[in-house]
């Protein structure tokens, strides 16, 4: 069997980062299923070889002007499926970074941008819970309340939602006058966010992220206890 930094391994990271990197899903499959077949657990796999390759994928794509959308998109499902199969095969359940709560502002009906760091945090080892579009203020605490989340996420695509009296600033108000605020992070994310850097301080976030790539970065750290 391999070892974490043996040959084996560090070739299998390799493989898998360029294959992702590629936006290859049907190489990057290959790459783990011929790993497995050759003894390396699922549980090296994943923690040896898939969150170090996404680690350096973030840091690379979000340092990328060049890249597109669709890359950001693809890399994080990628990165995502993968995980989900070698989690199935994990000979006990494995113990997460943290939870997070995620979706779009109230009055918003966009998703891509969620789907994108939905797909990197699961790659991360981090339990998310996707509350859809549309959702209420209410509904992003309480959801973050009963699953002992530490991070809500919120994506807003237009002005309106960003700045609205239905999004971040009502969850702020609510995590305020619920005494959390302390314990659970807020982070916004969209295109408003991208025009205005500074928005994020005038809906009272504690981050913001420019992409969805760069937005599992943001909210690990935070997870982790790091203050930005």
């Amino acid at each position: 069997m391999a070892t974490n930094g043996s040959p084996e391994i560090v070739g299998v990271t390799e493989a898998f980062y360029q294959a992702v990197f590629d936006t290859d899903r049907n190489r990057a499959f290959a790459v783990v299923q011929q790993a497995l077949d050759q003894g390396i657990s699922a549980e090296e796999l994943v923690f040896s070889a898939v969150i170090p390759s996404m680690d350096r994928m973030i840091k690379a794509v979000s340092e990328d002007f060049n890249a597109s959308l669709a890359q950001h998109f693809m890399t994080a499902q990628i990165a995502s499926q993968v995980t989900d199969l070698l989690l199935s095969k994990f000979s006990q359940k494995p113990a997460v970074l943290g939870r997070v709560v995620i979706g779009t502002a109230f009055g918003d009906l966009h998703t891509l941008g969620k789907r994108i760091v939905i797909g990197c945090l699961k790659s991360l080892m981090v339990e998310v819970t996707d509350l859809g579009v549309n959702v209420s203020p209410e509904k992003f605490v309480d959801e973050a309340q009963a699953r002992g989340a530490g991070v809500i996420a919120i994506s807003a695509m237009m002005v309106h939602t960003a700045r609205g009296e239905q999004g971040a600033l009502a969850v702020r108000e609510l995590l305020a006058q619920r005494g959390v605020e302390d314990r659970i992070k807020l982070v916004v994310g969209g295109a408003p966010f991208r025009f205005d850097p500074e928005l994020y301080k005038v809906v009272r976030a504690d981050a913001w992220a420019d992409d969805g790539i760069s937005a599992g970065r943001v909210i690990t750290r935070f997870l982790q206890g790091e203050v930005l």
